[in-house]
């Protein structure tokens, strides 16, 4: 199997990833020396409701079916502190609050690390994608139904920045700007391109990142927008793709530097 540079993928390492999403949750372990998928990857729809019970036993069902008995890394959209689900985006709301990472413990019989999603992608992006192996101040975005975010520093993850919720202009950012508004609202790339440009701005003045990272399906429109964008910082589209979160839970999960709290 290739890596995500379109080099042949040699055996190491390896961890397991798991992706939960609104519609669909995927998971496939990972060599950690490629960041490249080390078995072919299973996708099976998120349950309805997707409590965090049902979710669970669907994630045991994924990692059953390659007969993996190590650690696992598993995504989430959801705000995660210290193994705690805080918020719920396009899952049921009963992720609030929950155990998430004794939950999948106790369900799986495997030892769980439990991450947002956006934080997982731009992990990955950062070690394997678009930002690989840089040493400065990474922001990865993932614009979609809302914005995501990921900031890497030197390496490390700074876990939760949820810098899609800015106010500016006295509105949360996504709300205008992100791929769903764009879509909602029928902008044109150029009217949507002055409404990134206005979030863009406000993450440099705040931040001065070295890089910005754009994923999100948009992304591969990227030619669309970036280019109408006036920024000092370098702005790049993201490289993973749909693989981003599963290889960064796997990383995640691996116990390395980037692990968060």
């Amino acid at each position: 199997m290739a890596g995500p540079t379109g080099t042949p993928a040699r055996t190491g390492a390896r961890s397991f990833g798991i992706d939960i999403g609104g519609s669909g949750v995927k998971g496939a372990p990972v060599d950690l020396d490629t960041g490249a998928l080390a078995g072919e990857r299973v996708r099976l729809a998120t349950p309805q409701p997707s409590t965090p019970d049902a979710v669970a036993k669907v994630v045991a069902e994924i990692i059953g079916s390659f007969g993996w008995d190590g650690p696992i890394g598993v995504t989430v959209p959801a705000v995660v502190t210290h193994g705690v689900t805080r918020t719920a985006a396009n899952i049921d709301p009963s992720w609030i609050g929950a155990e998430a990472e004794a939950l999948l413990r106790e369900t799986t019989g495997r030892d769980a690390t439990v991450v947002n999603d956006a934080d997982a992608a731009g992990y990955a992006e950062a070690r394997f994608g678009a930002a690989r192996d840089h040493s400065g101040i990474v922001l990865v975005t993932t614009l979609g139904t809302g914005i995501g975010t990921a900031m890497i520093v030197g390496g490390r993850l700074i876990p939760n920045t949820e810098l899609g919720h800015i106010e500016i202009d006295g509105e949360d950012a996504e709300h205008r700007a992100s791929d769903a508004a764009r879509d909602r609202e029928d902008l044109s790339w150029e009217k949507w391109a002055k409404r990134l440009q206005r979030y863009y701005r406000t993450l440099e003045n705040l931040f001065w990142p070295d890089l910005f990272v754009v994923g999100g399906g948009v992304s591969k429109k990227a030619d669309k927008f970036l280019p109408l964008l006036d920024l000092r910082t370098p702005i790049v589209p993201a490289a993973l793709r749909n693989e981003a979160g599963i290889v960064g839970a796997a990383m995640l999960a691996s116990g390395g530097p980037a692990r968060p709290a």
